[in-house]
């Protein structure tokens, strides 16, 4: 779904080459061909568990067998007068190892059905959040984005904000309500809105003495966007982190556009700790 909505993204760029800039089309280009690399990722890592599946389904299988023929040697000697005690008691030392191993099968298999619950888990709610954004996202207005088991709606500041303001604008009022109906649904997760500034300095006898401050408090006001529009508050926090994690070089208005935005990142609550 995230390649195609790239792929379908860079076709329409192409085909109306002549409006768009080279730097954008080769962005979206790139963006397709590592949405694809991430679509493979998931792929060969759903096989892997599956694979794990199967190796243990067999094992089970196995152990099965072993414990019955083991059930059975136990009982017949049990039932012969002439059994030695060494023996009985080598045969109940094989019951309880393999009751043991038994036990530990068994944890091993919920382990595993749990990440594969929480692997099917996460795809399903990558495509809901997908779709519930898709015109959105086909419109340019956002990205969204899922990296071990962490998923990111990203926007531009000019989307949400006015140059040098930290007060959301009707258009991104109106994308951040899309938002906030799509995350109403996603459980066990908390919500971090982080904001990101490029490398020009906030004039010092302003409002924002430095890019930490701006950073925070867009972050700040897109939580209070979202809690208004009727996302949970316990799970939301705000982070800023200024210009310190760029994802271009601050080297051309181009590239520090791309920087100055704001990442919802949503994460296990768990792994979040």
């Amino acid at each position: 779904m995230r390649f195609k909505l790239a792929l379908a993204a860079l076709t329409v760029l192409t085909t109306t080459s002549g409006c768009v800039g080279k730097g954008k089309y080769n962005a979206l280009a790139a963006e397709a061909e590592n949405l694809d690399t991430r679509l493979k990722e998931e792929k060969s890592a759903r096989e892997a568990q599956e694979a794990k599946v199967k190796e243990l389904e067999e094992q089970r299988a196995t152990l099965e067998q072993e414990k019955e023929a083991l059930s059975t040697r136990l009982a017949t000697s049990e039932s012969r007068l002439t059994a030695s005690a060494a023996e009985r008691s080598a045969l109940e030392r094989k019951n309880e190892e393999l009751k043991a191993l038994n036990d530990e099968l068994a944890k091993n298999s919920r382990r595993l059905a749990e990440a594969k619950e929480a692997l099917e888990k996460r795809s399903s709610e990558y495509e809901n959040l997908a779709q519930s954004l898709k015109q959105e996202i086909s419109d340019g207005k956002i990205q969204l984005s899922e990296l071990q088991g962490r998923m990111t709606v990203q926007l531009k500041d000019k989307i949400l904000f006015a140059s040098g303001s930290t007060r959301v604008g009707k258009e991104g009022q109106e994308a951040l309500v899309k938002i906030a109906d799509a995350l109403k649904s996603v459980q066990g997760r908390i919500i971090r809105v982080e904001g990101h500034t490029d490398d020009v300095p906030t004039d010092k006898n302003g409002p924002f003495p430095s890019n930490w401050e701006l950073s925070l408090a867009r972050a700040m006001a897109v939580v209070r966007a979202l809690q208004d529009a009727g996302v949970d508050p316990t799970v939301l926090s705000a982070a800023g982190y200024g210009q310190y994690q760029p994802i271009a070089a601050n080297d051309s208005a181009e590239n520090r556009s791309l920087n100055r935005r704001i990442e919802i990142v949503l994460a296990a609550k768990a792994a979040a700790r």
